[in-house]
């Protein structure tokens, strides 16, 4: 069978164009896939077209619309979801434009099709009372607490995303006086993050205890399961969550679910509560945007109160008269 214009242009896409021309890291080349997957599973579920026989003529906007409808509707995914798969199809149209300059018009139709708009939500974060009390759940006489230990210890100290941590080797952490770990972030974008003395201590132990210490050992993966395999997503929020729940038992200030990035939300809050400038904690987290950061600001009251008092002076004096010692006021409320 002849291959179609769609099969042709979406492998040059995931094969050439994401990683060679636009050098993006392959967790985005994968989300990217996962989006196509679904749109070819919903084409020949839902539209009785099959992969081998799908034109790019076919994606209409009307389609594509669809296709959102039923990640809504069907599978349940999350406004967020929904849009991340837009975004991943917005970026190929825009690709298929100068590839195939004959349909332009309809590429433009879906180019046009609008994120959707969602509810902003307070951003999820422990306490340091809260952290705390959660990083005292595993057990330090087991390996496998000492393991989950030193991993959710790195996870707050260091704002790593989770696939960041899971992605970490041997190599990325580097001790001694001044100790920083290496993260490969989004965009294949490297940071050099200090890490505090307390988290290297268990991370050198760790390292010590596991003998990753070893020069042929650099590549290994910093984290792994008991079969020696790097982590998934799934078993590190599987892992958070049997602590969280330990926890929510002794305290209130740790909820029964916790999520793997309200860890990286909690440093950002804390930091920002400790007087650490905004711009630091971009670089810290790795966000591209200063705008991306000022989300962590305006979720801590605290800090908003603060603010507002450094911003602006007492324009009431605290030193009101005593309205009991007005006689007349007081005769006006007694016969009123």
């Amino acid at each position: 069978m002849k291959p179609t214009d769609f099969s042709m242009l979406l492998t040059a896409f995931l094969s050439e164009y994401l990683p060679v021309q636009k050098n993006v890291s392959r967790n985005t080349i994968k989300s990217y896939r996962d989006t196509f997957k679904l749109l070819l599973f919903y084409c020949e579920s839902e539209v009785a077209v099959p992969p081998e026989r799908l034109m790019m003529k076919k994606l209409s906007a009307e389609l594509i619309e669809n296709f959102l409808i039923w990640l809504e509707t069907e599978r349940n995914c999350s406004i967020s979801t929904r849009n991340l798969r837009l975004t991943a199809i917005h970026s190929f149209f825009r690709y298929a434009q100068a590839e195939s300059p004959e349909y332009l018009y309809y590429y433009q139709k879906i180019l046009a099709i609008p994120l959707k708009k969602k509810q902003k939500v307070v951003v999820e974060h422990l306490s340091v009372e809260g952290i705390k009390i959660l990083l005292q759940q595993p057990d330090k006489s087991t390996s496998q607490g000492r393991r989950d230990l030193t991993m959710l210890s790195l996870m707050y100290d260091s704002g790593a995303r989770v696939q960041e941590i899971i992605d970490l080797s041997v190599k990325n952490f580097i001790g001694g006086n001044n100790p920083i770990l290496i993260i490969n972030g989004k965009g294949n974008k490297t940071r050099r993050v200090p890490i505090m003395k307390n988290t290297a201590l268990l991370l050198e132990a760790y390292i010590s205890e596991n003998k990753l210490n070893q020069t042929h050992k650099a590549e290994y993966p910093l984290f792994t399961n008991r079969q020696h395999n790097k982590l998934t997503k799934e078993g590190v929020a599987y892992i958070l969550n049997k602590y969280a729940q330990m926890a929510n038992v002794l305290s209130d200030k740790v909820p029964e679910k916790v999520k793997c990035h309200m860890l990286r939300h909690s440093k950002a809050v804390h930091l920002l509560q400790a007087g650490v400038n905004l711009i630091y904690i971009r670089d810290f987290l790795g966000h591209s945007d200063i705008k991306t950061t000022e989300i962590y600001a305006r979720a801590d009251s605290e800090l908003k109160r603060k603010a507002l008092e450094n911003a602006y002076p007492d324009l009431v004096d605290s030193n009101l008269p005593n309205w009991n010692e007005n006689s007349n006021l007081m005769a006006w409320l007694i016969n009123l």
